[in-house]
């Protein structure tokens, strides 16, 4: 009895839907293809014109980082990253190797990693010790010689510091740089910003030493400085000559250097 029941058609009861005939179920199922997933960013592209209309996912489209190495890169934070790669050995060291003279190897000591820290660092120091010690030098003598008279900050000192020292520290590498480079040698401009950045370090030491009152004391402290320091670059800039003789190049480079040394005397401390 229960399969007869199963056997009733049910098409006309109410409520009841008719079934999904199989053939034209293939059929359209045949019939029907889906179209080929194809993902798809703004903006649009419409044909040849490649600025606007949709544009595929694998379109070559964005931005591009530009490399160090070309033109851009010059203006780019990421360029110089690897002149700043030191830590505090490395930087300790090439300030005690700065203090000798007639070491000479200083530039192929950093050739695998020459730094502008130091540049940056030392002369930036040298200015604000210039500018505060000037002035404690002028006071010193003024109440050594004269107690009644007022004194009165000057202000002007750390602008011809920060004018003098970084102006030096970035001028004379880079035309040394050109000049080597015009007689036929290959140089470093970066090696060479970085040894006279290094150069100016034994000033900072001997401006605490120039606050002893006492002029002649002070004119051996400076000459000798200047010395040291002439004597360190000059030394130097002989290593990095790839022959002929350029001898009026070193000499050119200790004196400068050594009138460097005059100019802070006479006029931070005179």
């Amino acid at each position: 009895m229960d399969e007869s029941f199963k056997n009733l058609p049910t098409s006309h009861l109410l409520g009841s839907v008719p079934a999904v005939i199989n053939e034209e179920k293939e059929k359209s199922s045949t019939s029907y293809e889906a179209p080929g997933a194809n993902m798809q960013i703004f903006p649009p592209t419409n044909g040849g014109d490649r600025g606007r209309g949709y544009q595929t996912l694998g379109s070559s489209t964005g931005f591009e980082q530009q490399p160090a190495n070309n033109w851009k890169g010059v203006f780019s934070i990421s360029s110089y990253i690897q002149y700043f790669n030191v830590d505090t050995d490395i930087v300790l060291n090439r300030l005690l190797s700065s203090l000798y003279p007639i070491g000479g190897d200083f530039l192929s000591n950093i050739d695998a990693n020459p730094d502008l820290y130091g540049l940056i660092w030392i002369s930036t120091t040298l200015v604000f010790v210039l500018a505060s010690l000037g002035n404690c030098a002028t006071y010193l003598i003024q109440k050594h010689t004269d107690k009644g008279t007022s004194w009165s900050f000057n202000v002007s000192y750390m602008n011809v510091a920060a004018g003098s020292i970084y102006g030096y520290a970035a001028v004379v590498p880079l035309a040394f740089y050109f000049l080597l480079q015009y007689v036929g040698s290959n140089p470093s401009l970066v090696r060479f910003w970085c040894m006279w950045g290094y150069s100016l370090f034994i000033f900072v030491p001997a401006s605490f030493l120039l606050l002893i009152p006492v002029e002649f004391l002070r004119w051996i402290i400076i000459i000798t400085t200047g010395a040291a320091s002439a004597g360190f670059v000059a030394s130097n800039l002989k290593s990095s000559i790839e022959g002929g003789d350029l001898t009026i190049l070193m000499v050119a480079a200790f004196v400068l250097q050594f009138a460097l040394a005059v100019f802070i005397k006479v006029w931070f401390f005179p």
